[in-house]
């Protein structure tokens, strides 16, 4: 079994189109997925690929409790049938105190409702997607786009170990297999990249290369 990249648990309700690629993907990337659904035969269809399953009606607060959601650091509210359902179960969620909610929008109104009661995270079905929403759940990436053939390009903060160095120095394509493709320094233009650039603390590093890859190089320092 290989090494998982990120160790923190995550609840995410819902288990829509969304919210199911949501759980799946974190489930992939090392995370312990509780999953809570209301349908049952919905719920079954996840056993196995997430870590837990909870049937349950997650806008009803007695089932923040029974979940103990409050020992949980990340919470994703995928529900995309009710507004009503989606704003109640977040309610519980922001009174249970959890540090970091991401909720699905299912219009710009219910966009403002969710931001007003607390939710840290308000994504909008039509511009972002269960796989790239997990990916920046970690907050190990400050962008993330996949393309169909397992390829992804993102935008992140540069690794402990390439800091100080050039890019030839640092040889992050031969270790990783990825490629850094531009560096952005503040207040600077995006510049594309050469063995020559040395890379420092404050930049951002545009990669590219297979998910995998880019996945264990993000999961460095």
């Amino acid at each position: 079994m290989g090494k998982k990249l990120y160790e923190d648990d995550v609840l995410v309700i819902g288990l829509g189109r969304f919210g199911g690629a949501v759980a799946v993907e974190l489930q992939r990337l090392g995370h312990h997925v509780v999953a809570v659904e209301r349908d049952p035969a919905l719920a079954e269809t996840f056993l196995g690929k997430v870590s837990r399953i909870v049937q349950a009606d997650a806008a009803q607060p007695q089932s923040a409790a029974n979940l103990k959601a409050r020992s949980f650091k990340l919470a994703v509210v995928g529900i995309g049938s009710s507004v009503e359902a989606s704003v109640l179960c977040a309610m519980n969620l922001v009174d249970a105190g959890i540090p970091t909610i991401w909720a699905k929008a299912l219009s710009p109104e219910h966009a403002r409702i969710l931001d007003r009661i607390g939710v840290h995270h308000v994504i909008s079905p039509e511009a972002e997607s269960g796989r790239r929403v997990a990916h920046l759940v970690n907050g190990k990436l400050m962008d993330y786009i996949e393309f169909d053939d397992g390829f992804a390009i993102v935008k992140m903060k540069p690794p402990q170990e390439s800091i100080g160095f050039t890019l030839g120095q640092s040889q992050i394509r031969s270790k990783y297999g990825v490629t850094v493709v531009g560096v952005k320094a503040p207040g600077h233009d995006f510049t594309y990249a050469v063995p020559e650039t040395k890379v420092t603390a404050h930049d951002t590093l545009i990669v590219s290369g297979p998910t995998d890859l880019l996945d264990r190089f993000a999961s460095r320092p």
